[in-house]
């Protein structure tokens, strides 16, 4: 799958943008105002304490600002970040490993960690739970238990599917907190100050223009933020104003609710050629030539959240708003199974 500029998943260009962006302190992080008052509350009491963070798991949509919560945890803990991912860790011995090169208070912060393995999993919950290690060396007759007492860590888990974590896993995190897509307003002011920071002249309509765009995630808005720069220094005076923002986007083929060409054909095929369904997934992937695990996870999301597409236990069916993108007359038919 080619990448999308609209996709919310990480790519190659956005390491040393987000990097450069990324705020160091919870104050100047911006949104998730529940989050980080919770946060502010719980690291609070940790320091006044001399102990280590309760085990942390962040959960919701990628590109909304999970890895850069862990950075800010460590700093104002004031303590070293160890950074991994579930399917980097294949065995048990790495995961030892890893958590026995911790040292006091440290955090260790696992992305996409429901794709850890069993096996792996077996060695966090002594670990998380009483600090301590155990597990068995060798095979047969010379099979030895291993036992090791470790420092005192705060694990801080992210993910995108919350359901797929193990019960047990998931009762061993202490603060539990689900980050949600953001509002224009609060993308406005995150990219005010993106813009600031890669001193970029705009005025605030500009701006806006880019929040709309970006489907309530804040990596998505500093990427376009980057192209509309790049248009808004060749094409006028460096300056992004809302008409240069909003004639760089739709050259970019990106309409005004943040839709691109492949939201608009998944879409045209079920309101024009499956007369707006419902359609199962399986066929509404062979025919846009998709695979139907990108589609129900890369695509549909963003389409769900907006009103464009519903899920029926019969198929996709399409919405009255997305009958309006195509000029059609929205009449009730199949779409009497909507649920």
């Amino acid at each position: 799958m080619e990448e999308r500029i609209v996709s919310s998943q990480e790519q190659g260009e956005d390491t040393v943008l987000e990097t450069n962006l990324r705020p160091k302190k919870l104050s100047d992080y911006v949104g998730q105002k529940s989050v980080k008052e919770n946060l502010s509350i719980s690291m609070e009491a940790s320091r006044k304490r001399g102990d280590a963070l309760d085990h942390v798991l962040f959960y919701g949509p990628p590109g909304l600002g999970k890895t850069t919560l862990a950075n800010i945890i460590a700093s104002e803990m004031g303590v070293n970040i160890r950074v991994t991912a579930g399917p980097a860790i294949e065995r048990s011995g790495d995961m030892a490993a890893i958590i026995t090169s911790l040292e006091e208070h440290d955090v260790l912060f696992i992305d996409e960690i429901h794709r850890l393995s069993r096996a792996v999993e077996e060695v966090l919950y002594p670990a998380m739970e009483d600090f301590f290690l155990s597990w068995v060396m060798g095979k047969g007759l010379g099979a030895r238990s291993v036992n090791l007492k470790i420092p005192k860590f705060t694990l801080i888990g992210a993910t995108t599917r919350y359901a797929s974590i193990s019960s047990p896993l998931r009762n061993r995190f202490g603060l539990i907190h689900r980050l949600d897509y953001y509002d224009v307003e609060s993308l406005v002011q995150l990219l005010n100050r993106s813009a600031t920071i890669l001193n970029i002249n705009f005025d605030n309509e500009g701006l806006k223009q880019i929040a709309v765009r970006s489907r309530g995630t804040p990596r998505i808005a500093n990427r376009l933020l980057k192209r509309v720069r790049d248009y808004a220094e060749v094409t006028s005076n460096g300056k992004i104003t809302a008409s240069i923002a909003d004639e760089s986007l739709s050259k970019l083929g990106i309409t005004s609710t943040g839709l691109d060409e492949i939201d608009m054909r998944l879409l045209e095929a079920i309101v024009v050629n499956f007369a707006g369904g419902p359609i199962g997934l399986d066929t509404l992937a062979a025919f846009i030539n998709e695979e139907s695990e990108t589609i129900m996870e890369v695509y549909e999301p963003y389409l769900l959240q907006i009103g464009l597409l519903s899920r029926t236990p019969k198929g996709r069916i399409a919405t009255k708003l997305a009958y309006d993108l195509f000029g059609r007359e929205y009449t009730l038919g199949k779409q009497g199974n909507l649920i």
